[in-house]
């Protein structure tokens, strides 16, 4: 790897026109005062880093759960997964990951499968970090049938600055690990469903990188 690209990520085209209006008003800002300027200059860069999209590459050995986001495991607890996906009203094991508003928030698939439902539900916008936000907060919710036949759900949960969840795929597409399926402006959650009896291999306040770290094994069920 060169030494730039250690700094320099690609930014997904989703961040384009925001980093486009930021360097508009820094323009403005150079013509106010030019201290106002590079503030703005500032966050023109915190824009573009916001919405970097760099390489991940997911470990080679199949039947593992992946983070679908950057951040810190903020809960592990037993839910039921949301009602609008169709799955039992069955509590499973669930996983959380909350990225702030430095984390990368492009969004992976965390096992390989298909989607057999993507669900949007309008909410409120709390902390992320806080459990009810799974309940109450706007949320992008996701069922994949992996291929030994199992569920997992995944669900995008905006935040108390993020106004927009974008997802990538829909109903019927097959999805590999580590692929991108979405994002969230600007600091929000995403949860995890494992399957029942799956453990977590994470603890809480541990760093994950979507794409990368391990969530849990599916080939192994029971606690470890």
């Amino acid at each position: 790897m060169r030494m730039r690209d250690t700094f320099i990520k690609p930014m997904h085209p989703e961040g384009r026109k925001f980093v486009g209006i930021f360097a508009a008003i820094t323009l403005v800002l150079f013509l106010i005062w030019n201290p106002l300027g590079w503030i703005g200059v500032g966050a023109t860069v915190w824009c573009y880093y916001f919405f970097r999209d760099p390489e991940r590459v997911p470990p080679a050995r199949p039947g593992l759960v992946i983070s679908p986001a950057d951040g810190i495991v903020s809960l592990i607890e037993p839910a039921v997964p949301p009602a609008e996906l169709g799955l039992p009203d069955v509590a499973l094991t669930r996983v959380s990951v909350f990225m702030n508003v430095f984390n990368c928030h492009v969004n992976r698939t965390p096992a390989p499968g298909v989607v057999t439902a993507t669900a949007y539900r309008p909410g409120k916008f709390l902390n992320a970090s806080l459990d009810k936000a799974s309940v109450d907060n706007e949320r992008m919710s996701l069922a994949l049938t992996l291929d030994d036949g199992r569920s997992i759900a995944f669900v995008q949960i905006a935040g108390l600055v993020a106004r927009r969840i974008v997802c990538f795929t829909k109903p019927g597409a097959r999805l590999g690990v580590g692929e991108r399926f979405g994002l969230i402006r600007f600091g929000s959650r995403v949860d995890v469903y494992l399957p029942d009896g799956v453990e977590p291999l994470v603890s809480i306040g541990q760093t994950m990188v979507a794409g990368e770290t391990v969530l849990a094994d599916l080939t192994q069920t029971q606690p470890v």
